[in-house]
């Protein structure tokens, strides 16, 4: 069962990671909307990185964003937790292959490897934590654009590199949860199978034997 979930988790964090690192090179984070127009004759849709915009003929023009300072403060968060997303998932999946019970890894300390295992579980949840942050603060701002009545830009639909960030950190959550699950589970069998009663009652058997054998002994050689 152990075996079992680790490699679920494995799994879970590596699509995880995948489909963060697709997320954060999609283009379509938020595209304008359609919503009222009659003749479309031009799209525009952004990531965090450039803003692009596409005629009806098929022809598309991408410029990036001149200033990172420039940009609103949403963007530059989104930028930086996504970022620290796929950093944090290589260190979880480093982790996860490291302190599987079937891998070959630091020999056979398994409770060294359990550890291991643990912190790979604490990254994958970080990594899932911080996508999710990152596409939810993107698309609460869309949003609210979109349903001001009083703002007078472009307004914009979600994109579809919100989605598969929502799955990315989905994954992240339950692959860290599974992880964690395994090395808990590894924990309570090891607590369960330390102690020895019948060692130590077979000890204390021989102990009494040995303190009555002296006092018979003992009584004896008294009246001698």
């Amino acid at each position: 069962m152990q075996d079992f979930m680790e490699v679920t988790a494995l799994f879970l964090g590596f699509g995880s990671w995948i489909l963060a690192y697709v997320s954060l090179v999609d283009q379509y984070w938020k595209e304008s909307t359609q919503d009222g127009s009659v003749i479309l004759t031009s799209a525009v849709y952004e990531n965090l990185w450039m803003s692009c915009a596409s005629d009806s003929t098929g022809v598309y023009d991408c410029r990036e964003f001149p200033s990172l300072l420039a940009l609103p403060g949403y963007i530059q968060a989104a930028r930086a937790l996504m970022i620290a997303s796929i950093v944090f998932g290589a260190f979880g999946l480093v982790g996860t292959l490291v302190g599987m019970q079937c891998t070959k890894v630091c020999g056979e300390n398994y409770v060294l490897k359990g550890r291991v295992a643990a912190i790979g579980g604490v990254f994958f949840l970080l990594q899932g934590l911080c996508t999710m942050i990152a596409v939810s603060w993107y698309a609460a701002n869309i949003t609210q654009q979109f349903f001001d009545q009083l703002y007078a830009g472009t307004k914009y639909e979600l994109g579809q590199a919100l989605y598969i960030g929502w799955s990315s950190a989905v994954l992240a959550l339950c692959g860290g949860s599974c992880l964690l699950c395994a090395c808990k589970l590894n924990s309570s069998s090891e607590k369960m199978s330390y102690p020895y009663q019948p060692a130590s009652r077979r000890n204390v058997l021989s102990t009494v034997a040995t303190s009555q054998s002296a006092q018979i002994n003992y009584g004896r050689n008294a009246y001698v």
